[in-house]
């Protein structure tokens, strides 16, 4: 079922939930420029045989309104809007689970709206802290002193996106997948075209936008908020991560009060077949209290 919800003046977002209306409802917030369709039918599915699943698309993506160059908006507005989901479905907690801007998201409503969280999962994302991470040997490392995103991302990440037709830009989004899914797996180019051109047959075009990019970025740190939180938190570590590589999840976990880590093999910045069931186990046993994964130390 899916349906729009308004969000803030002149700010519609399509909104989509599967599985049971009396499950616990459980969202998934995507990450910079993606569409609530990233998140793949499989993943979906599986987690909504035990909850009531919800994805968005943010604004500027999918068929949510595609605002910014007339009305510019900040990062903090995007982590509102996964709060307007849930007033707009009447929903007063639920679990959320981020994907790298998604899961800064995530960490704003742990800091900001704990009342309105029963857990929280966050991949591919870093601490919106100033805390140092605390490496096994005891060495502190400040948080702007660890891995930055690999190079051949951030060439890719530079280049001009120019429209060359439909297949020319789903080559271009295969490639993209491809940089970010860190070579530890083998990569399914069909799989990720399928799931490119679900998410522009969704959306209706296949324009691109920078807005995530482009939004005010100032007032995201929550040092000692997520310090102090009590919402059960687990952190996915990718070990194949080329954008918040290792020990960026360690950190975050150190960082967010009694977070717990759990590595997927093989996962990078993306969602292959491959990873799935693990993850699917991982976000589902956290969410039922089994809490997987290790303590960060």
């Amino acid at each position: 079922m899916h349906h729009f919800v308004d969000a803030a003046p002149g700010i519609r977002l399509w909104v989509e939930e599967r599985g049971a209306a009396d499950a616990p409802p459980l969202l998934l917030i995507m990450g910079a420029q993606a569409s609530g369709m990233g998140w793949p039918d499989e993943l979906v599915d599986a987690l909504a045989v035990h909850h009531r699943v919800i994805r968005y698309d943010h604004r500027d993506t999918g068929r949510s309104t595609w605002p910014f160059d007339r009305q510019p908006y900040a990062i903090t507005d995007l982590a509102h809007d996964a709060v307007a989901v849930l007033d707009g479905l009447g929903v007063d907690r639920a679990h959320i689970v981020g994907l790298s801007l998604g899961g800064m998201l995530a960490q704003l409503l742990i800091a900001d709206h704990p009342d309105r969280l029963l857990s929280a999962t966050l991949m591919g994302t870093c601490a919106l802290s100033t805390a140092p991470y605390t490496a096994p040997d005891g060495t502190r490392i400040p948080p702007t002193e660890l891995p930055g995103i690999a190079p051949h991302v951030l060439e890719m990440w530079s280049r001009p996106v120019e429209d060359h037709g439909l297949e020319a830009e789903l080559d271009r989004r295969v490639e993209h997948w491809r940089a970010l899914s860190g070579g530890q797996l083998p990569f399914d180019a069909d799989y990720f075209r399928g799931l490119e051109r679900r998410i522009i047959e969704h959306t209706g075009h296949y324009a691109t936008t920078t807005a995530h990019g482009r939004a005010d970025d100032s007032g995201l740190l929550r040092t000692d908020e997520l310090a102090r939180t009590d919402v059960p938190t687990l952190v996915v570590s990718a070990p194949a991560e080329p954008v918040f590589p290792p020990p960026h999840p360690q950190h975050l976990a150190q960082a967010i009060r009694g977070a717990r880590v759990v590595e997927i093999p093989g996962m990078g910045h993306a969602l292959p077949r491959e990873v799935l069931a693990p993850l699917t186990r991982a976000v589902l046993d956290h969410a039922a209290g089994r809490r997987p994964g290790t303590p960060a130390l």
